[in-house]
């Protein structure tokens, strides 16, 4: 297939393309950074060099690919700004979806997050509705993903990865990124809180699986939610970080973790981290 990938020199997208071309696709990937276009092209990929917010040439771009599949893995998370990359799930997202549907695509997967669920007890499953309801820091988050989701929907086929947080290579959470920098500083403490994680490699090949698979959100993560207390410390041990301090308390509603059961059971996705436990000792 030919394959407009927006984001294409992020740390999924990065890994996406070679993946891609191997598997025999054609693929155009989207950079807004000049410097990346070169890399692209080194990975297989024809690279473009564009602004997601600027809506008419991403019409152009999108148009003169004349792609059966947009894939989206816009983020902007390299200053540790939530706010903007809030932006680009709206906007950015926005302005993809358009392109797309001018361009007569039928088939989008997008990269989502799988800690935007409502507060629950256990982990939870896709069928759970986004949290809409909570603190105004937390609601610009979930905003910005529920209207993510919402436009994606638009286009006839479309497959929603919810990610688990993200680690390895070019992410939060390696050696001297922004986490491991929290943990050298002594402000990442290791409390009640739930989280899901999936390593980078792992994103970028359930973004390949999902070309073929059915309309709908999919939780992509490995199957071992841990609360703070457990992982923690051990991305501080991996990293050479200090040992965390333990924080009492009840864990927040929404940090519950995910459930992967649709996309190991129903899919026959496998991550080749099968836990955090694992990907954390080879950073």
């Amino acid at each position: 297939m030919r394959i407009f990938l927006a984001g294409a020199s992020g740390a999924v997208g990065r890994r996406v393309v070679p993946a891609l071309v191997g598997s025999g696709h054609e693929v155009v990937g989207l950079t807004r950074n000049p410097a990346s276009a070169g890399k692209l092209e080194v990975l297989g990929a024809a690279a473009v060099v564009g602004d997601v917010y600027d809506a008419a040439a991403l019409a152009h771009a999108v148009a003169a690919a004349r792609p059966d599949v947009v894939i989206h893995q816009l983020t902007d998370l390299g200053a540790g700004d939530r706010a903007a990359n809030a932006k680009v799930r709206v906007v950015g997202t926005r302005n993809l979806v358009d392109a797309a549907k001018a361009a007569g695509v039928r088939r989008i997967v997008a990269q989502s997050i799988s800690w935007a669920y409502e507060p629950g007890d256990a982990p939870a499953a896709e069928d759970t509705p986004l949290d809409l309801h909570g603190a105004p820091d937390r609601v610009a988050t979930v905003g910005g993903v529920s209207s993510l989701e919402t436009a994606v929907a638009e286009l006839p086929e479309w497959v929603v990865l919810r990610y688990g947080t993200l680690y390895g290579p070019g992410t939060w959470y390696a050696p001297g990124a922004l986490m491991a920098r929290q943990a050298f500083a002594g402000t990442l403490p290791a409390n009640a809180d739930v989280s899901s994680f999936v390593h980078v490699d792992d994103a970028a090949s359930a973004a390949v699986a999902a070309l073929d698979w059915p309309t709908g959100a999919v939780n992509v993560c490995d199957a071992e939610p841990a609360a703070g207390y457990e992982w923690v410390p051990v991305f501080c041990s991996a990293v050479g970080a200090p040992e965390p301090a333990r924080v009492a308390g009840e864990r927040t509603g929404w940090a519950r973790g995910a459930d992967n059961t649709r996309a190991r059971k129903e899919l026959g996705w496998v991550p080749d981290f099968v836990s955090w436990r694992d990907g954390f000792t080879r950073l």
